[in-house]
This record gives C-alpha cells, sequence and structure tokens, in this order.
C-alpha cells in the first residue's frame, strides 16, 4: 500500500503560515482558534516592538484563554496536520461502512 500525501484544506493555510511566521506553537494556534482569532489579523496584534505596551503574540493569546476559558491550554492538543488526519481517517471509516 501506498501512503498518498494528503493536501491541507484551504481553510486551515493561513493558520499554517501564521504559525510559522509569528513562531507561534501547535498549543498557541489552537488556543487562537478556539477563541475566534482571525489569522490574518495577527500582525497588527504582534507589533509589539513598535508598541511596547502590547504583550507579544504568544503570550497575548495565551492570556485571553485564560481569561476567557480559566484553564492555561486546551484538553486536546494537537496539531493542525494531526487533527486533518484524524478526521480524514473517520471519514474513510465511515465511507467504508
Amino acid at each position: 500500500m501506498t501512503k498518498q500525501k494528503q493536501s491541507i484544506p484551504q481553510k486551515l493555510l493561513p493558520w499554517l503560515e501564521a504559525r510559522k511566521k509569528y513562531r507561534l506553537t501547535h498549543v498557541q494556534v489552537q488556543m487562537a482558534r478556539e477563541l475566534g482569532m482571525n489569522p490574518k489579523k495577527f500582525g497588527s496584534l504582534a507589533n509589539h516592538r513598535q508598541e511596547p505596551w502590547k504583550l507579544p503574540l504568544p503570550e497575548f493569546i495565551e492570556q485571553c484563554y485564560q481569561k476567557r476559558f480559566g484553564k492555561s491550554q486546551p484538553d486536546d492538543t494537537r496539531s493542525l496536520e494531526e487533527r486533518f488526519a484524524t478526521q480524514t481517517s473517520q471519514k474513510t471509516v465511515l465511507k467504508e461502512t
């Protein structure tokens, strides 16, 4: 059996790009997604060098998550790629049955 590389959906690509560009961890990306943040707007949030009163983006995401949900990180911490892989495997199992 050959394993084909599955392409990532278009709606997740901005999150992958933001993770690389702003050096976020998988957990911080998941936090931002649960908070409903827009990855295209991270540039205005991540200018803590120009505006010293702002927190760096990773700390800002963690602080917002703590304030809203009352916990330091999500219960299920997986990367976007792992989440997509499990979703596609579940879909294939459902198609087979």
